[in-house]
Order: C-alpha cells, then structure tokens, then sequence
C-alpha cells in the first residue's frame, strides 16, 4: 500500500467504464476495476497495464448481489488502503415497455442502476469518512432521465433516481468534505447502443442512431474517452466546488426541440 490516489470504476469491462479507468490511470490514480464480465475486465486491466505499466485491482462480481457489492470496498481498502474516487458507472436495462417488462427484469435493472450506487456510496463514503480526507463519488446517469424513451421503463426510472440521489448524498456528506456529483451523456457510441431489434428480431440500431444524430448539435455521438474526460474533471480540484449537481455530456441534444432536417425545412440557408 502507498499513498497514491483510487478510485473504483464500476461496469469498467468496456465503454465508458474502460475509458475512465484509462484516463484516471494516466493521471497516476491506482484503479479497482469492477463488473461482472470477468475477460473483459482482464481486457481492460491488460489495456492499463500497457499504457504505463499499472497494476490494478480486479473484482469481477454481480452488483446485484450484496455480498459482492460489499466486498468491492472492503477489498479496496485491504489492498489499497483507501478510497478516493467511486465511480458509478454499470448499468443494465431490457429494451421494452412496461407493457411487457417482467417484474424480476425491473428489480433487477433497480439492483444494478440504483441500489449498487447508492450503498457502494455509503460505504465508499464512511471510508472517506474515517481517512478524513475526503473524496469524490460520481453517478453516471443518462440524459433519458429527462428525455425517455418509452421503452426502458426501470433504465429510466432508475437514472432519474439516482440524479436526486447524487443530490441527497451531496448534502449526506458535505461537511466531511465529500463532493458528489452526476454525468449524464446522451448518446455514446458504446455496446449498450447497438442492442435495438425490430419485432422480427433485425438489428435497427444505425437506422436509430441515424434519427437521434439528427436531433444532436454537434452532429454525431460522443466518444467514451469525452464522457472519462467530464468524470476525470469532476473529481478534479478544478471542479472543487461543484456538488449535488449533474453534469450533461450530450453534444447539445437535450435542449433541442426538432430535427436538423425540420429546420432545413423551414430555414434551408441557415442550417
């Protein structure tokens, strides 16, 4: 044990999971590295030990199950030492209504999205709590808190959840020095987006994608290592008075009313 900085990445196998751990590793953090894809966490533990030799700390594990949720700081600190940094980033959800969505596919998305941060946070946080120095716990959350969908009921209700929980435990844990805070993107371009079939079973994710690209300012998808590069920042010291808030990681998307092809429509010289 020394006394670098670590941080705990949950749904670290790959997307934005992956590139957060990358980003926080070539800022010299020491890296827990959580989910419950084992070979792909090796992948990502392979990828920080090429990049500048780091070795990390891997707890392959289901964050539904309690027992492992517990042991993810418990082993933290027994191998580390501390924690600094919780970054709450797995996530899983169906793609359905509620019309058809099975009650154990709801409570399980709950268990995963909101119930794992939540006590990951309290238990992350009463380790910040008796080092005395602090800490950060980020929330990853989504733009479809605000914007849904209509098929990803639990995904949905879960992200707005955890966006008023980020502010619960800002205000929890304030006076020890703790900041919590929410990154909500919009669409990344990661393998949660490229799961959408049509009825008869057809992939139609690039034809949905190609719809939502058109909504979004910027005109295209974010990349994982943009959103990495909004969480490394929140938990810098130059975001060391930003708490109980999310930030949007969206290209410009939520605040826009219509298409860049409505407004051609209406105004073809201007867009």
């Amino acid at each position: 044990m020394d006394n670098e900085k670590v941080t705990i990445v949950t749904g670290a196998s790959g997307g934005i999971g992956t590139a957060t751990a990358l980003r926080f590793d070539a800022e010299g953090y020491r890296v827990v590295l959580c989910d419950i894809d084992e070979s792909g966490l090796q992948k990502t533990a392979d990828q920080l030990e090429r990049q500048q030799g780091s070795k990390s700390l891997v707890l392959a594990g289901d964050l539904a199950d309690q027992n492992y949720l517990q042991n993810i700081v418990r082993e933290t600190v027994a191998k580390l030492g501390r924690v600094d940094v919780l970054i709450n980033n797995a996530a899983w959800r169906t793609v359905e209504s509620l019309r058809t969505m099975a009650m154990e596919d709801w409570e399980k998305t709950l268990k995963i999205c909101l119930t794992a941060p939540a006590f990951l946070a309290k238990w992350a946080a009463a380790e910040m709590e008796k080092a005395g120095s602090g800490g950060v716990i980020v929330n990853v959350s989504s733009v479809m808190a605000g914007r849904p969908s209509g098929i990803g009921p639990a995904y949905i209700a879960a992200k707005g959840a955890l966006e008023a929980l980020t502010r619960e435990l800002a205000i929890t844990y304030g006076r020890s020095g703790i900041r919590v805070v929410g990154v909500a993107p919009g669409y990344i371009d990661t393998q949660l987006s490229d799961d959408y079939v049509d009825p008869k079973g057809k992939n139609v994710s690039d034809s949905l994608i190609q719809e939502l690209t058109g909504y979004i300012p910027l005109g295209r998808g974010g990349l994982p290592a943009e959103v990495a590069e909004a969480i490394l920042f929140l938990c810098s010291g130059a975001a060391s008075y930003i708490s109980g808030t999310t930030l949007v990681v969206d290209g410009g998307f939520k605040p826009n009313f219509n298409s860049y092809s409505s407004k051609k429509l209406q105004r073809p010289d201007e867009f």
